[in-house]
């Protein structure tokens, strides 16, 4: 089909029909989520290389990324390692020296580069002074410099879609928009806060012209981002509030507490009596109860549970895992029970005709707390009189499954829970919706996890700590980073089945070593981690997938193998699997990194067991990339905007959305901005309309 610009495209318009894309560009380019012009304009840098100077290759330093401008010296050679492994090789020299280039599975350069022409290349030097050398840079003619030479985006690929293709794809669709583009921005915003117009940004974000054009794009982008943000945010708090529900009756408290085996800390009943005084307001509570490992927010929510139902109300608490619905079911009904509250389980794995019975029972009114998985929303489960519902580990549910639960009732107030600390920054930005309940004080007798940073060399002496620990009827976890082993299996990262199959083999023969990760069926995975949690198992090995999961008090070392492969809080949400027994309990994170930056990441572990420090520390690190994204929340993710480096970009994008509001509530004056908002919102687009 003729390649051909549509005369009346717009930003909706498919890729396929800009000029220079095509049919099957467009098919590539949808492995990407990149089906519109305004998607492919939209898919912004992960990162960006200084591809600018060019340096002698006598100048090189090992580890360096730079440009080196040199000649071919002889023809290049092909030579076939074993099966899916093709190396070619040749040396090109400057008038400072010579330079070893080596490509991986690139056949065809042997031919299309000639002793005696001129290219440059780009990539990481490596070898020593005396013979320097380049494995798979980006290379290209010198008198033809496309990917060299400048400042270079790059961009989050997939197969079948390379960088080149990537870059002349958004040059076709900057071009196909020029006379289109809109200026989401009001004049007036955009003057008050000294912001280039969209058009600059999105050329600059794309191609930049300096570093000085980045950086304006860049800002610009990331404040109608914030902007936009803020006012979907405001607009969804706003349109919640107006919903009406009837006020829960006040509730004498004392016998629940009577029935507990010890005294809340004073953050659980802050917690406490901030959901309560929601329940009692007239208008459906939206709270977010976050708190640290064994900080004790599964008590905030029995108190709620309890409120409830003396309200003669109906909850449902919804766990992402069997095994962990179980586990709530195990601790809470109990206590419950002897305080009159009728609880059940209700599970996926459970029978028909057990889910059918339960079904029954909830409907009619016959249970007063139901615990579950995702069979708490499925199409033949009724509720009498909904009036709490209760998601553990929210970053595991989106706002359609909490949505799908809520509308099992009429407006139920809804209590979400976290174990993951998040700084209030970023929280504001996550859970804006949301009003914060923090839980920031541990239970005392909460023991100290001790923590240790090491090296690969100290492996040894780790398993035969191990072997003592196992021996005294301890279990122990074992985190890697990878499922199997990459194909060059020479990068280091160790792979849960490799490592567990080692560990059997020649570590721990007469042992009981088992793994687990997330590309199991989900009944293998409950089955592991129940034998597991029943001590049928010594070693775990592991993705991050028990980073959420079973209690089990007999753990008491967690290793993480390339710890400098995690984050800050990732790695202390793996730590909090530990300790939750009498026994003291050990984290040891491994890692063979000489990066300064790393070492000083993994020194903070060691320093501290706040989680809340460790979160703030994270973000100031890393960015809010090691937080789970915003999609599974229902809100638009940030693409360009980072929360650890723009907080007073924040505030001013806040300051205009709310100076902004305050003159036009519904946005009347500003119809691109609302038709926006509600385009990145579609998600809840039932709480904005």
């Amino acid at each position: 089909m003729r390649e051909e610009a549509v005369p009346t495209a717009d930003l909706n318009t498919s890729v396929q029909f800009i000029k220079g894309i095509g049919v099957q560009r467009a098919k590539s380019l949808g492995k990407l989520n990149i089906c519109t012009l305004r998607d492919l304009i939209s898919y912004f840098p992960r990162a960006y290389e200084d591809r600018t100077l060019t340096k002698r290759i006598s100048d090189l330093q090992p580890g360096e990324l730079a440009c080196v401008e040199a000649m071919v010296t002889s023809p290049p050679t092909l030579s076939r390692i074993r099966k899916g492994l093709e190396l070619v090789k040749l040396r090109a020299v400057d008038d400072s020296g010579a330079l070893d280039v080596t490509f991986f599975n690139q056949a065809w350069l042997k031919n299309s580069l000639k002793a005696g022409e001129t290219y440059v290349f780009y990539g990481k030097a490596e070898g020593n002074l005396l013979r320097r050398q380049m494995a798979n840079p980006v290379v290209e003619p010198a008198d033809r410099r496309e990917q060299t030479g400048r400042i270079v985006p790059v961009y989050p690929l997939t197969a079948g879609v390379s960088r080149l293709l990537l870059s002349r794809s958004i040059r076709q669709g900057l071009d196909a928009c020029g006379n289109i583009l809109p200026d989401v921005l009001p004049e007036g915003v955009r003057q008050a806060y000294q912001l280039c117009h969209a058009g600059f940004a999105y050329e600059n974000i794309h191609f930049p012209a300096s570093p000085e054009a980045l950086d304006l794009s860049r800002r610009r982008l990331a404040f109608e981002e914030l902007f936009l943000f803020t006012i979907g945010l405001r607009r969804l708090r706003s349109r919640r509030d107006e919903v009406r529900t009837t006020p829960f009756k006040g509730v004498d408290m004392a016998p629940f507490y009577a029935a507990l085996p010890f005294t809340l800390t004073a953050a659980q009943k802050r917690c406490v009596e901030e959901a309560l005084g929601d329940m009692r307001s007239g208008r459906p509570m939206n709270r977010l109860c976050q708190g640290d490992v064994g900080s004790g927010k599964t008590m905030v929510a029995a108190a709620s549970v309890y409120f409830c139902v003396k309200n003669s109300r109906q909850a449902a608490l919804m766990a992402p895992t069997e095994i962990l619905a179980r586990q709530h079911y195990d601790g809470l009904s109990p206590l419950l029970e002897r305080l009159g509250v009728r609880c059940a389980l209700l599970t996926g794995s459970m029978t028909p005709k057990t889910k059918r019975t339960l079904s029954a029972q909830l409907a009619a009114g016959e249970i007063d707390f139901i615990i579950g998985t995702h069979a708490l929303i499925s199409g033949g489960v009724d509720y009498q009189r909904l009036g709490l519902v209760v998601t553990d580990e929210q970053h595991r549910f989106g706002v359609g499954q909490r949505a799908a639960l809520a509308s099992k009732g009429d407006s139920p107030h809804m209590l979400v829970m976290s174990a993951t600390p998040i700084p209030r920054t970023l929280a504001l930005i996550l859970y804006g919706d949301l009003d914060v309940s923090v839980i920031d004080e541990l239970p005392p007798g909460r023991q100290h996890i001790g923590t240790s940073a090491v090296s690969g060399g100290y492996r040894p002496r780790l398993y035969a700590f191990l072997r003592r620990q196992v021996e005294e009827g301890r279990q122990c976890y074992v985190v890697c980073p990878e499922i199997t082993e990459s194909e060059d299996g020479d990068d280091g990262r160790k792979a849960v089945m490799q490592y567990a199959e080692a560990l059997r083999a020649e570590v721990f023969p007469d042992l009981r070593v088992a793994f687990v990760h997330g590309k199991l069926k989900a009944k293998e995975k409950e089955a592991v981690m129940s034998a597991f949690a029943a001590g049928e198992t010594d070693i775990l090995v592991s993705t991050t997938v028990i980073e959420v999961g079973v209690d089990v008090p007999n753990a008491t070392v967690m290793v993480v193998e390339n710890a400098e492969r995690f984050g800050l809080s990732q790695l202390h949400q793996l730590r909090g699997r530990v300790g939750r027994g009498v026994h003291k309990s050990y984290c040891i994170l491994i890692s063979d990194s000489k990066n300064e930056d790393t070492r000083q990441r993994l020194r903070v572990m060691t320093q501290t067991t706040d989680g809340f420090k460790i979160a703030e520390e994270d973000l100031r690190l890393r960015g809010p990339g090691d937080f789970f994204g915003l999609r599974q929340h229902g809100l638009p993710g940030l693409r360009v905007a980072d929360l650890g480096c723009d907080a007073a970009l924040l505030k001013e994008a806040q300051a205009a959305a709310d100076a902004l509001l305050a003159q036009d509530g519904d946005l009347v004056s500003c119809p691109a901005v609302a038709a926006r908002v509600s385009e990145l919102f579609h998600q809840s687009a039932d709480a904005l309309n």
